[in-house]
């Protein structure tokens, strides 16, 4: 007996600029995932803050994609989005279709964070956020974070350390709880 057609969902990576995006996609992802990185230029000197970041000298400049399989019949594709605002117009393609959005923020500049935040709130699209540790801490916990952010009660904040394949997980697992429990809520109005 063939085992049936796999189903696929789709999720988008999101946050500010160089708060680990590209770096979870490729921790969790089991294809060597496709980057569209590019060498940080002079052009971008003044316009993307780089002080927290000091190391980074590529950026996404349309997306990071990678694929896990969950089971032997869910597919989860991962799209990751450029970080600076002047790539936002490109969003709305990797949204479209999407089950749910991880915002991936780094808790030193949370003001990064709000631009994601709006944009699937604004589309009604569920999503957690990942509280990235760098140097093994963050400057503020999950509760800070959601105040700041203003996140509403269902919004769940997750620590997660984008290098590490199980802490991803963790935040993709996460990701199918708030899904499964609007799909249930939903359902319930029904």
């Amino acid at each position: 007996m063939s085992s049936p057609n796999p189903i696929s969902a789709k999720f988008v990576v999101a946050g500010g600029f160089g708060v680990g995006k590209t770096t979870l996609v490729g921790s969790v992802s089991e294809i060597d995932p496709l980057r569209t990185e590019a060498s940080m230029t002079a052009a971008s000197v003044g316009i993307d803050d780089t002080s927290k970041v000091q190391t980074k000298t590529t950026t996404t400049v349309a997306m990071d994609f990678g694929r896990i399989t969950i089971e032997n019949n869910l597919v989860l594709y991962l799209f990751g989005t450029p970080g600076q605002d002047r790539f936002g117009f490109m969003w709305d393609d990797l949204v479209n279709g999407a089950l749910g959005a991880v915002v991936l923020v780094d808790s030193r500049r949370l003001e990064d964070s709000f631009f994601a935040v709006d944009y699937f709130e604004a589309r009604n699209l569920p999503f957690v956020v990942a509280l990235n540790t760098f140097n093994g801490q963050t400057s503020h916990s999950p509760e800070e974070v959601a105040a700041a952010l203003q996140l509403r009660p269902e919004v769940k904040v997750i620590h997660c350390d984008a290098r590490d394949r199980q802490s991803v997980k963790g935040v993709l697992l996460n990701l199918f709880d708030v899904i499964l429990n609007r799909m249930m809520a939903d359902a319930g109005q029904a």
